[in-house]
């Protein structure tokens, strides 16, 4: 039997397993794109699992990150993003990447 394993999701399961207080997917692109590709391309900065949800995202590509943080936000109530590698720290600051929480605010109230 053949398997592949992905690595977003894989991830997202291991960061809620662990009990951590933020899931963050770090790659090469600056945020979530919406109508990527086209002229009507927007950043996304904060949103809620249910928003991505409800955009088509490609399965090679940004699907399966975007998918692996809705389903970290969705069972744990807590924080996730997607961003570049080197913003890791703006990220979590809010001032950079795709932030997505339960109510598209960041930080969380919980946090404080």
């Amino acid at each position: 039997m053949e398997a592949v394993i992905d690595k977003d999701l894989t991830g997202s399961l291991l960061a809620e397993s662990l009990e951590c207080d933020a899931f963050l997917i770090l790659t090469d692109v600056p945020r979530v794109m919406r109508d990527f590709g086209t002229p009507r391309q927007s950043d996304i900065s904060h949103t809620t699992p249910h928003e991505l949800r409800s955009i088509d995202f490609p399965e090679g590509s940004m699907g399966p990150k975007v998918e692996a943080v809705c389903r970290f936000v969705e069972t744990t109530g807590d924080m996730a993003a997607i961003g570049k590698l080197d913003e890791a720290m703006s990220i979590l600051e809010g001032t950079a990447g795709t932030i997505i929480t339960p109510n598209a605010t960041w930080p969380l109230s919980s946090t404080l």
